[in-house]
């Protein structure tokens, strides 16, 4: 049967990435990639210029009903199975949270949250033993960011909701992995809400798009539940599992002087 990967928010940053190395071979063999995201000019550029793979680029907004409705019209009349699905989709804002406002903060958790159990549930009764789940969380989601609550509190759904899964399904011989990065040079920054609390946010340092993807691809063909793919911010892990949370708050407003 056709093996077929499944990327979500593959229109920039870090689901791009995810499609061009696995194109190139990263997880295994694979006959083609649907590629997801709304912006259809961006996909069928990178349909275009992915190699090694046939790229099929969806425009679809994973939370609108009708289009969630597409993709399980695609997946029921495919032949083949998923080996990958890797969810990618996301959005967030800084700021504090009356700042932000309703709206923006009822996107997030539709996009964060509820699209992604969303798509989970469409696709995985098209997967098999050895099928693999990566959902894109964040270390905001183990190490909680006032000024960035809600966007923290939809990754901390991601972890845990990701966490439970594997569990769930690893006895079937399907793992998925949480992957929880620091920030990354991506689209994510290209609106962030309040500049000022962004920048003093960003001084922990950037991770690369690349290395990211490419630790997370590794750890989940190894079947591991969580990936942090930076040892400083394994370290802030530990710390936020040992320190009361007022302790860790404290840390938080000197590093990023609120």
């Amino acid at each position: 049967m056709r093996q077929i990967a499944i990327v979500t928010g593959a229109s920039s940053g870090v689901g791009k990435e995810f499609v061009t190395q696995l194109a190139a071979g990263a997880g295994g063999p694979l006959d083609e990639i649907w590629a997801i995201a709304r912006t259809k000019d961006a996909l069928d550029k990178l349909a275009t210029s992915a190699k090694g793979v046939h790229v099929r680029p969806l425009s679809l907004d994973l939370t609108n009903a009708a289009d969630l409705d597409k993709l399980a019209q695609e997946l029921d009349s495919c032949e083949g199975h998923i080996q990958w699905l890797i969810s990618c989709a996301g959005m967030g804002k800084f700021g504090s949270f009356e700042s932000i406002g309703r709206d923006a903060s009822a996107t997030m958790i539709r996009l964060n949250c509820l699209a992604l159990v969303e798509v989970c549930s469409l696709v995985l009764p098209h997967m098999q033993p050895g099928s693999r789940i990566i959902n894109i969380a964040s270390i905001a989601g183990i190490v909680p960011q006032p000024y960035l609550t809600v966007y923290s509190a939809t990754k901390a759904f991601v972890y845990e909701f990701s966490r439970m899964l594997d569990e769930e399904l690893r006895a079937g011989g399907i793992r998925v992995t949480a992957v929880c990065p620091k920030f990354m040079r991506t689209g994510f920054l290209d609106n962030p809400g309040d500049d000022a609390t962004a920048s003093s946010m960003c001084r922990i340092g950037f991770q690369d798009v690349a290395t990211v993807v490419r630790r997370a691809t590794v750890a989940s063909l190894l079947g591991h539940p969580v990936c942090i793919p930076s040892l400083d911010m394994r370290a802030a892990a530990i710390a936020a599992k040992l320190l009361p949370r007022r302790a860790l708050f404290a840390i938080e407003d000197l590093l990023f002087r609120r």
